[in-house]
């Protein structure tokens, strides 16, 4: 069952990879640019790894001292990601991967990033715990996330239009991204606020090796 919902959700980027940007472009220009740089300010050591980089939109604002690992599960989303690598010049790893089954040893990383992604991974939480495997004992784990809004009208709408949302644009919108971060184990350690109704979060945790997560 997992395997099948991870196909769909390749297929359903590897589609819309064409005019994904443009989906996203007023958004982009009015918050998430500068979201991503406040983000990615706070990202710190040598080997950072960045899960679902999609088309790119995060390489202007990778550290200079550090070494970027990025990873896609869509094929089509990792070639416009290679094409802004180009025509930016910014030294960066792009591989294909599932963020469910990295290919990483064990603790590898000295921080993880991730913007918008735990929305489409299939199994967010055993997405999350796998970079909880490669990252550090004490590396970061730093999230930009939308998140179900907790309203009692707003929340059960997101809910019913969920599936909808998620056919024809690929995401879910009613995801409860913090508690799936604290049920994978991670060690949460601040939650900023970013949009109305709470509806955009910034996660900061830390891998925590002396706390296991359940099986």
């Amino acid at each position: 069952m997992k395997d099948k919902a991870t196909r769909r959700t390749r297929d359903r980027y590897n589609r819309i990879a064409p005019i994904y940007d443009l989906m996203e472009n007023v958004l982009e220009g009015l918050v998430f640019r500068h979201w991503r740089r406040r983000l990615w300010d706070q990202v710190e050591g040598r080997r950072i790894l960045e899960v679902g980089v999609g088309t790119g939109k995060n390489l202007p604002y990778y550290p200079e001292q550090s070494h970027v690992t990025a990873i896609d599960l869509s094929d089509r989303m990792l070639a416009r990601a290679r094409r802004r690598r180009q025509r930016l010049g910014i030294e960066v790893d792009l591989a294909l991967m599932d963020a469910q089954h990295l290919a990483f040893p064990d603790e590898v990383f000295d921080a993880a990033v991730g913007t918008f992604i735990f929305c489409s991974v299939p199994d967010p939480i055993h997405g999350l715990r796998e970079i909880r495997r490669v990252v550090k004992p004490e590396g970061r784990i730093l999230l930009l996330e939308h998140v179900r809004v907790n309203k009692p009208l707003i929340g059960p709408l997101m809910d019913l239009l969920d599936p909808l949302v998620v056919r024809l644009m690929g995401p879910h919108i009613n995801r409860r991204t913090v508690e799936n971060v604290k049920k994978a184990g991670l060690d949460v350690q601040c939650v900023e606020t970013l949009a109305p109704g709470a509806l955009v979060k910034m996660i900061f945790a830390r891998a925590d090796s002396d706390r296991r997560p359940p099986e």
